[in-house]
């Protein structure tokens, strides 16, 4: 665990000549680095620091050289949790309150941390344990490892046999008249250049996207809501300068939505949902609420790209409502409903929009202390529902029959129809196959 270098914790051994390698005195502890130390390539330079390294022998007292070698890092990245419970604390390393505050509910970290941290700070975790320093025997109750972010590598080999990379952003792609890709070139010069497939994002090869190129052109939500929306987050996101523009346009939608029915919205505020009576509104408040359902269940499953899905098809829900026709108190309270719920479970994704949409259509308090949206269940429950009629198997039609309607009701609905009765032609109906709340299928 030791590295010949500065930084890191110090190892509290003394080398004596006589009395070989000695622990430093429990009353001496800590052992504290000097903190002017610069490297300089050319070896630890705690080496070089002899107010540091001369020491006396704590058991002889003769002169004698402290230990310069550090723990590596891990040994100090791999318990801060545990002391963030307890980060007062002068006289122990962590304290009883690790074990109310402890195991830590959610862990996010890269493959890389899965593999070594994740290692680490579960066996220091129990290194504590049985040493009595805490009960805790795992550190973390959930684990999410995150996908990789690609992008498009771009490059050149001098003649020298350098490679020298360029940052997609820098170059311009090629392409024929029938759309297809045929090459790329340098914007600054014009010349051709290499390109060597679509590979993680790294330094190395510049083939990373600056976050505050994006945030100063689009804002800050629109590079959340496009990388949350792009790939579930613990797959790989190739990067796409479309999708970006993409999420920035709903954001738009989303915008003048709010500003666009401003009015109705407000007074949807006032008004009370028992007067909401109208099939049709019933069908479009019944949509908000599996759309809401749906967002639930994916938050807490982690799949933020399907939550953002969820926003757009309730947006597209509510734009449905100028439509429908309905009359103006039906219209203001589905929409402050449902555009209020909108706002609420894209809060996550796109706080800053949300949070100012919030305050600006009059809605109660700041949204980051709103309660989260409650399912309506009884707006789930549909008085009718539409099926698909197929004849020998091939989709024919579709029907609406009442949601409570028996097995012979529903075929009696199925075969009254004009459009099936031209397939069947009076033949005879050897069977009916109904699979419930999806399809009717007559066999002749």
């Amino acid at each position: 665990i030791s590295r010949q270098r500065y930084w890191g914790t110090p190892i509290p051994i003394i080398h004596c000549e006589s009395c070989g390698d000695v622990p430093v005195p429990e009353a001496d502890l800590p052992v504290v680095l000097p903190e002017d130390c610069v490297p300089d390539g050319s070896g630890n330079p705690l080496n070089k620091r002899l107010d540091f390294l001369h020491c006396k022998c704590p058991t002889c007292g003769i002169d004698a050289q402290r230990e310069t070698d550090t723990m590596d890092t891990f040994v100090d990245s791999s318990w801060y949790f545990l002391r963030f419970a307890s980060s007062d604390s002068s006289s122990r390393m962590v304290d009883e309150r690790a074990n109310y505050w402890l195991p830590v509910d959610q862990y996010i970290g890269g493959i890389e941390h899965a593999i070594l941290h994740l290692l680490y700070s579960r066996f220091w975790t129990k290194v504590m344990r049985d040493l009595d320093g805490t009960q805790i025997s795992e550190p973390f109750s959930n684990l999410l490892t995150q996908g990789m972010v690609l992008n498009d590598i771009f490059f050149r080999t001098e003649e020298s046999g350098r490679v020298s990379y360029f940052n997609p952003q820098d170059v311009e792609l090629i392409f024929d008249e029938g759309g297809k890709r045929t090459g790329q070139k340098l914007i600054r010069d014009g010349q051709s250049v290499e390109a060597g497939g679509i590979r993680t994002m790294s330094k190395s090869k510049n083939n990373g996207v600056d976050p505050q190129l994006l945030i100063d052109r689009y804002g800050a939500d629109t590079a959340r809501f496009f990388m949350m929306f792009a790939s579930p987050p613990e797959d790989t996101l190739a990067w796409n300068d479309d999708g970006v523009e993409g999420a920035y346009r709903f954001l738009k939608r989303l915008w003048r939505f709010g500003h666009q029915f401003q009015e109705s919205i407000v007074e949807g505020l006032t008004l009370s949902g028992s007067q909401v009576d109208s099939g049709k509104a019933k069908a479009l408040r019944r949509d908000v609420h599996v759309l809401l359902k749906q967002a639930d269940f994916d938050y807490q499953r982690k799949q933020f790209n399907t939550v953002a899905s969820a926003g757009m098809k309730m947006l597209n829900t509510l734009d449905r409502i100028e439509e429908a026709r309905l009359n103006r108190v039906e219209n203001a309270i589905l929409r402050a409903e449902g555009f209020g719920i909108l706002v609420k479970i894209l809060f996550p994704l796109v706080p800053h929009i949300t949070e100012c949409l919030w305050n600006e259509l009059g809605f109660d308090g700041e949204l980051q202390y709103a309660s989260w949206p409650e399912v309506d269940e009884a707006a789930l429950v549909q008085d009718e529902i539409e099926l698909v009629v197929q004849v020998n198997g091939k989709l024919r039609t579709k029907i609406t029959v009442p949601a409570s309607a028996s097995k012979e009701e529903v075929q009696e609905i199925a075969l009254g129809d004009e459009l099936v009765q031209t397939y069947v032609e009076r033949q005879a109906v050897k069977k009916i196959v109904l699979v419930p709340g999806r399809l009717v299928n007559i066999v002749i």
